[in-house]
């Protein structure tokens, strides 16, 4: 009996964790296995450089850093300020592409619910559902139009649907096309007669977070360019200072090369944890 109830007692507490663990686990296994170059390449699709190889990408990052570590040392002189001069040069274009995914993302906030309205017009007049988003590669936002363009060319060479629906996924990179698209997946699958209640619903919910989301960023837009400016004051003070024989000399000594690396790591720190607390929370992608 006492080993009955030991073997109740275990399951009973096995089952209190679990959901606390297996989740968390599979959550784990599912970022290990999109990884870090999956990640780059969506930003890359949202940036609209989604035909630029991830090598050739790479390849201009190796490249601006050299430029960068050059420029540096052509400038000032000193050996640290063109390693950091390096180092700015090789995160540009992951900067730059990250810089181009948010604002592509900031310009397609606005137009998904003309989106959804477009389909909601098109599916009460009769059309079909893949005839109603090819649509929008003529009379979509023009934003847009190039991906539903694209997804017109393959379902017309394919005519599957759900493959063609994948490849525009892909093309968009986007949390709100991936929810639209999948609504309309499962209404060509399943059926449904609540297509047009759900998409209504769907771009009323759209237009208010829009709103939302756009006055809180005009609200703190003005605190984050303030901090960007103080990160960046300081060094340029350095490079300017290092221009200056004797200036350079010490910056050049052991002492002035660990004070440099250790305003790099300060500033690096600092910026990222700028932009972790004004960070909007940002949707994740369905059904990868």
């Amino acid at each position: 009996m006492s080993t009955l109830l030991g073997l109740c007692l275990g399951l009973g507490l096995l089952s209190m964790v679990a959901p606390l663990l297996w989740p968390e686990r599979r959550r784990r296994r599912t970022a290990a296995q999109r990884g870090p170059l999956v990640t780059l390449r969506d930003r890359l699709a949202r940036a609209g450089l989604e035909r630029l190889p991830l090598p050739a990408f790479l390849a201009l990052s190796g490249l601006s850093a050299v430029a960068g570590f050059a420029l540096g040392s052509a400038v000032s002189g000193v050996t640290a300020v063109a390693l950091a001069a390096g180092a700015v040069g090789l995160l540009a274009p992951f900067l730059a592409a990250g810089w181009r995914a948010r604002a592509a993302r900031r310009a397609h906030r606005g137009a998904w619910p003309d989106v959804v309205d477009h389909l909601i017009s098109a599916v009460r007049s009769g059309a079909s559902l893949p005839d109603a988003v090819a649509s929008l590669a003529h009379a979509g936002p023009a934003g847009l139009r190039a991906a539903f363009a694209a997804f017109e060319r393959d379902y017309g060479a394919t005519g599957n649907f759900s493959v063609s629906v994948d490849a525009l996924k892909e093309r968009l990179a986007d949390p709100t096309a991936d929810r639209i698209l999948e609504i309309l997946r499962m209404a060509r699958e399943v059926g449904g007669s609540e297509l047009t209640a759900v998409l209504r619903n769907l771009s009323s919910y759209l237009r208010a977070e829009s709103a939302i989301r756009g006055e809180a960023e005009a609200r703190q837009s003005w605190v984050v360019n303030a901090a960007k400016l103080a990160v960046a004051a300081p060094w340029l003070v350095l490079v300017l200072l290092s221009t200056r024989p004797e200036a350079a000399a010490a910056y050049n000594s052991a002492g002035g090369g660990a004070l440099i690396a250790g305003g790099v790591a300060v500033s690096f720190v600092a910026y990222r944890a700028m932009m972790r607390l004004a960070r909007l929370p940002e949707e994740r992608r369905w059904f990868r």
